[in-house]
């Protein structure tokens, strides 16, 4: 596309919510701490609010980007289901067994409760997350306060995170929500950004893709203010048509007139943007216009790639033809363009059953670790990985993150209809995918891995000898002697571990220097995340997601 011919190293304004790119305005900040004062006290609900694209998600990412590995998370993404289903998919997060027929809501809550009191009893924090939470009913946001009732003489024993438009935030207002209301320990309304910070915005997002020159003249701010209402979703998607949009007409700078091009292709004829946005049928529309955008710039990205020649040449083999001629280049699309398109898209092979693509994603999962996955319904894949020795870790992340954590993962995966299938991310370079979808092995462009996955993954990882949750400070045996000797392999040095060491001030010291340069949270305890990273540290710890570079 367009990122070489400006010297970006990736797209600025993806609406992917990466925390890498997450501008950090004075109410970002706020939205964020308020998060982790929520996250740090005694229980109780967390309430993040905001509309449309203002960027909700994105914080709620960083914060988990920031959570202790002690902490168990429950992921609901769409929560428009009844009491039953909303307790059953709380058990499927958590790994909570239950009947398969039940549904019977005590046997429900029981099973629940007892988790909460073996977490508690094993230090660990168990967190409800829910996106989407305007959705929630009122008889099944109850339910949710009565999960709540469980607690010591100290904090409650389970934590809720909702995040959700604002209708949220005025349904929580009603008399007969009153006491859900009274237990939010922590809320925030996060809203558009202010006009002073657009410039800020633009400019952190192309820095961070790697650019350090400004593409929009300080003269056209307040043009995408007006235009956008300071939602940065509808930022991103104007700015990324207008780059679209300059690069195709061999320019430098972005110029008004190619963002009012921009602007009528992404929201139709000019209009006052921020009531529209609270229009549920408009905001589909733009879902729709995203997704045509995106198809335009594939084809153009698979047109230039034709004509085996950079963005320059493949402009300028339209010599002849007027100015807005050869702007409009891209938005020419034929039916073999179209084609192509969709043999390149990220998709469910449409010969296989789609209802088995969890199986056969852990199938091949399991081939690349040399194992043998049974899909016979008897046990699950985590159920299976650790009568070989190995543990299964879930999470919501995103293609940095399991970069750093260099293992195979299953993604979900979001199809062109809607439709939800498994295919595993098997290898990662610079600027593509290995993804086995089915048993087909494909490479897949990044972006494309980004607009499809829907953000949760599940890896397998090797645990060290006599495992348990946590390696805390004070503990011996043969777990602290494994961890001795993977920080020896990290720092270079020659491994020579102590007979029985102990988990002492030395150890922790450590510990909190390979935990910030991995990107966690230095607390010198050896979590779960911290245990995957440390097996990278052995070079005959295979699969990994990125070839290890050797040395010399």
């Amino acid at each position: 596309m367009y990122n070489e011919y400006f010297g970006l190293n990736e797209a600025p304004f993806s609406i992917a919510p990466d925390p890498r790119y997450l501008f950090m305005s004075e109410q970002h900040r706020e939205a964020l701490a308020h998060l982790v004062y929520g996250f740090n006290s005694d229980g109780g609900f967390v309430l993040l609010t905001g509309e449309v694209g203002t960027g909700k998600t994105t914080v709620s990412r960083c914060l988990l980007e920031q959570i202790p590995d002690n902490t168990a998370i429950a992921f609901i993404l769409n929560p428009k289901m009844t009491v039953q289903e909303l307790l059953a998919t709380v058990c499927d997060e958590f790994g909570i067994k239950y009947p398969p027929d039940n549904t019977s809501i005590k046997i429900f809550v029981d099973l629940i409760n007892s988790y909460l009191l073996e977490a508690h009893a094993n230090d660990r924090k168990a967190v409800l997350l829910i996106d989407e939470a305007q959705n929630l009913s009122t008889d099944v946001l109850e339910q949710l306060r009565l999960l709540t009732n469980l607690e010591t003489n100290q904090r409650k024993l389970l934590q809720i995170i909702l995040i959700g438009q604002p209708e949220l935030r005025d349904k929580l207002s009603e008399p007969g929500l009153r006491q859900l209301s009274q237990r939010i320990i922590a809320r925030y309304h996060l809203d558009a950004l202010s006009k002073k910070d657009i410039s800020a915005y633009v400019s952190h997002r192309l820095s961070v893709a790697g650019l350090r020159d400004q593409l929009f003249p300080d003269a056209l701010i307040n043009k995408i203010y007006r235009l956008t209402g300071g939602v940065p979703r509808l930022i991103n998607v104007l700015c990324d048509r207008a780059l679209l949009g300059t690069f195709a007409m061999n320019k430098n700078l972005v110029s008004a007139a190619t963002l009012t091009k921009a602007a009528h292709e992404v929201f139709g004829e000019s209009r006052t943007l921020v009531p529209w946005l609270r229009s549920k049928a408009a905001v589909w529309s733009m879902s729709s216009l995203i997704i045509v955008v995106s198809a335009v710039v594939a084809a153009t990205y698979y047109k230039s790639g034709n004509q085996k020649t950079g963005p320059q040449e493949s402009i300028n083999i339209n010599q002849g033809k007027s100015v807005h001629e050869t702007a409009t280049i891209y938005e020419t699309i034929t039916p073999d363009i179209i084609e192509n398109i969709k043999s390149r898209k990220l998709s469910w092979p449409a010969d296989q059953p789609a209802d088995k693509s969890s199986d056969m994603a852990f199938q091949e999962l399991f081939k690349l670790w040399g194992l043998s996955y049974q899909s016979d319904g008897n046990s699950s894949a985590c159920e299976q990985a650790e009568t070989s020795g190995l543990k299964c870790y879930s999470s919501l992340g995103n293609l940095h993150r399991l970069r750093n954590l260099n293992r195979p993962a299953v993604l979900k995966l979001s199809g062109s209809t809607g439709s939800v299938y498994y295919a595993v991310l098997s290898g990662l370079s610079e600027d593509s995918a290995s993804m086995i979808v089915g048993a087909e092995m494909r490479e897949v462009p990044l972006k494309d891995v980004e607009t499809s996955w829907l953000g949760e993954y599940t890896l397998l990882w090797r645990p060290p000898p006599d495992f348990s949750n946590v390696i805390k400070k004070g503990m011996q045996g043969p777990a602290v002697h494994w961890l001795e000797t993977q920080l020896s392999r990290f720092d270079g040095k020659s491994i020579a571990p102590r007979d029985n060491p102990e988990f002492d001030n030395e150890l922790v010291n450590r510990i909190r220097k390979f935990q910030l340069a991995k990107g966690l949270i230095p607390d010198g305890i050896v979590g779960t995340q911290t245990m995957i990273h440390l097996g990278s540290a052995d070079s005959s710890d295979k699969p990994t997601l990125v070839e290890r570079r050797k040395d010399g």
